[in-house]
């Protein structure tokens, strides 16, 4: 009693009846437990058409209710569907990269939804391993059952109902309602003479773009049940409704309700009953005959999936006898049990498959019928850096990350040995594979313009179809955080992890031959020395980032260029002295750019026109606005300050206090501005101090 008392007068008790109270799933659970009469249900359609949308047509607007975006890429209009950020889920199954994949997934839904002839295609998703087919197959189920939950994705099934006893067994022994099997349209109760003249009437008014249209035919249960009442009756079609109670239906695939997944396993252990349902023999007594619709188990993907999406797995893996299964329900929407009457469906189908399996289905004669009922999208790995590299800073980022950090450019390296790995070798002697990945992750090169990318684009007919997963990257950091954790190393490195994808290109199972590789070592090697070109250019912009330095150098070039070009003597602030231009320190600054001696002047006076130009528009010369010239003053400083600095002393670990302090200037510097810490900081001037005692800088 004590004890009690004292927990629930502590700052400590869990109010759990105060988070219910204030929770809104009890609204939300009120919202989707509607029921109501079927006069009810068309009061709902008259107010609301869509509720009776069709499965491609409930799907299509799931994704462009998410909002789109346009923008261009290599003259190229592009559509950006923001349904595939998967926002909803914090982005952990957000595609990136694949906008012109998508878009013509997109479309194929538009025109199922219009009804122009894909709603009878199976959609096949083919590319390589790793490239997001299963991620956007799972994007597009969760979406749809997300999307029943709501307002706009409202939808409605039925139930036969007998709550006075009245229909002497009918819906079973001692059963008081009947779940329609398949969770079908309602509207389907209406019988097929009498539907044009409710479609006509439920449509007037109807002041949306949406006009109900009943398509399909009720599942043989419901159709037996609607038919025995039709007896009972004397075809009084308004008494036969009343035992019809609608309800709203919330799709689930953990519940098995309106989404299905199918997967290939083995031939002795798999029949067709798995897709098209099976007779329940329990039932047999009960209802006298096997044949009874009551007796059957509408229990296959195919049926379960009905009002939804079912997608296949692998599907071109699956034995032949199913890949007929698929024809009827694409073309023809419908499905056939054996030894049972064929059953309507609505269902958006959706597969996926590898490029040997897809091969196979081309080479093979006897699946001509599944390849002209097939609109295949590729989904290839992507090509553009940016895009590959967010892939993997979805998953390791600092927010996921405990107790080990990763150095900034590790993701960056691994992605671009991922892309490098993609492209095919340019047909053009003067451009390597880094340089391409940089055109088409739309840097500019001099001599290429956007019809020169698109055009190396074209005449590569492979690229996406080759190459690293994503997958192996993704194991590979995997490898190397949890190295660095059990080392107590703290920081993850590019060379750590390229070093993990390099080890492990030896067991790599997709990897056929020595020659491949061989070609992607060499490819670690250019991103290894791409690498420390980046950590070379960060380690001198961080010594050279005294700003007033840096305007005062600027200063003085700038005016020995006026002199020189105005033919003037230049004051000297000091001396107080009118003295010749300073053509050493001119050249010097210029030489850093690689600005010959024959185009200096050319040079200059593009400089002092830009300053002419801003002077005009009333602006004022800032030497950070002119890429080049910024460049050449950063090199120059860095030039003169490296010395003074000593950071090649990091190498024999003897640094005087003063060189300390300046280099933990420069340490700062790079933790403040480019995203190091402390460990991944040391880690970069050390390594760039041993290439400073090599002599190896070089002015980029």
């Amino acid at each position: 009693m004590g004890n009690s008392g004292a927990a629930s007068g502590s700052g400590n008790s869990f109010d759990l009846a105060g988070l219910i109270k204030d929770w809104n799933g009890n609204k939300k659970f009120r919202d989707l437990s509607w029921s109501g009469t079927f006069n009810d249900y068309l009061a709902l359609v008259k107010d609301n058409p869509k509720v009776t949308r069709n499965a491609f047509q409930r799907m299509y607007d799931m994704v462009i209710e998410k909002g789109s975006e346009e923008y261009v890429d290599f003259k190229k209009q592009i559509v950006r569907y923001k349904f595939f950020d998967d926002a909803d889920n914090d982005g952990k199954d957000a595609v990136f990269g694949l906008d012109i994949s998508l878009m013509k997934l997109v479309n194929v839904l538009r025109s199922a939804a219009l009804g122009y002839g894909t709603e009878k295609r199976v959609i096949l998703l083919h590319g390589p391993v790793g490239s997001a087919k299963s991620t956007i197959c799972r994007s597009l189920k969760r979406g749809i059952e997300n999307y029943s939950k709501t307002d706009n994705g409202a939808m409605y099934t039925f139930e036969w109902v007998d709550e006075k006893g009245e229909l002497q067994g009918l819906l079973g022994k001692e059963v008081k309602s009947f779940q329609s099997p398949m969770h079908e349209e309602p509207l389907l109760l209406i019988p097929d003479d009498l539907r044009p003249k409710v479609v006509e009437e439920l449509n007037r008014g109807n002041k949306t773009e949406f006009r109900v249209n009943i398509e399909g035919e009720l599942s043989p249960p419901s159709r037996f049940i609607f038919r025995s009442l039709m007896e009972r009756y004397a075809g009084d079609v308004t008494k036969v409704l009343s035992h019809v109670r609608v309800k709203r239906l919330v799709l689930s695939e953990a519940d098995r309700i309106g989404i299905g997944t199918f997967q290939p396993k083995d031939e002795k252990n798999q029949d067709s009953t798995e897709l098209t349902g099976d007779i329940n023999y329990r039932k047999i007594a009960e209802y006298g005959s096997d044949s009874d619709p009551r007796a059957f188990n509408f229990d296959g993907e195919f049926n379960v999936a009905n009002r939804g999406v079912i997608e296949f797995v692998e599907v071109l893996k699956l034995d032949v006898a199913f890949l007929y299964d698929l024809l009827g329900a694409s073309q023809e929407h419908r499905v056939k049990p054996k030894k049972f009457a064929q059953t309507h469906i609505d269902e958006v189908i959706i597969g996926h498959t590898n490029e040997p399996e897809y091969r196979r289905l081309q080479d093979n004669e006897f699946m001509e019928a599944l390849r002209d009922r097939t609109v295949k999208i590729d989904i290839p790995y992507i090509t553009k850096w940016r895009h590959e590299v967010n892939i993997y800073k979805k998953d390791f980022n600092s927010r996921k990350l405990r107790g080990v950090s990763i150095a900034p450019h590790t993701v960056e390296m691994a992605a671009m040995w991922a892309v490098l790995t993609r492209l095919e070798k340019p047909k053009k002697a003067n451009l390597t594979r880094l340089q391409k990945m940089k055109l088409y992750d739309g840097r500019t090169l001099p001599n290429y313009t956007e019809d020169n990318v698109k055009e190396l684009r074209k005449e590569s007919t492979r690229e996406g179809f080759d190459g690293i997963s994503p997958r192996y990257i993704q194991d590979k950091l995997s490898n190397a955080l949890v190295n660095a954790q059990q080392g107590n190393r703290g920081s993850v490195n590019p060379f750590m992890v390229l070093n993990e994808l390099e080890s492990g290109l030896k067991s790599h199972a997709l990897l056929s031959n020595d020659e491949l590789r061989n070609e992607f070592k060499e490819l670690l090697g250019v991103v290894r020395q791409e690498y420390e070109e980046i950590i070379k250019g960060e380690v001198q912009r961080a010594i050279s980032a005294d700003d007033s330095a840096l305007a005062r150098l600027c200063a003085n070039y700038i005016d020995n260029v006026k002199a020189v070009t105005h033919k003037e003597r230049v004051r000297n602030q000091f001396t107080g002295q009118d003295e010749e231009p300073d053509e050493r320190l001119m050249r010097s600054i210029e030489e850093k750019i690689e600005i010959p001696e024959s185009r200096k002047d050319d040079f200059r006076r593009e400089i002092m026109n830009y300053i002419g130009k801003l002077s005009i528009e009333g602006k004022k010369f800032d030497y950070k606005t002119n890429e080049r010239l910024h460049k050449a003053i950063e090199l120059k400083l860095f030039e003169d300050q490296k010395d003074s600095i000593k950071l090649t002393s990091l190498v024999s670990s003897v640094v005087d206090k003063e060189t300390q302090e300046k280099i933990d200037i420069v340490k700062s510097r790079l933790i403040k501005d480019y995203g190091y810490d402390e460990i991944s900081a040391n880690d970069v001037l050390h390594y760039v101090a041993s290439i400073f005692a090599r002599g190896d800088v070089k002015n980029k």
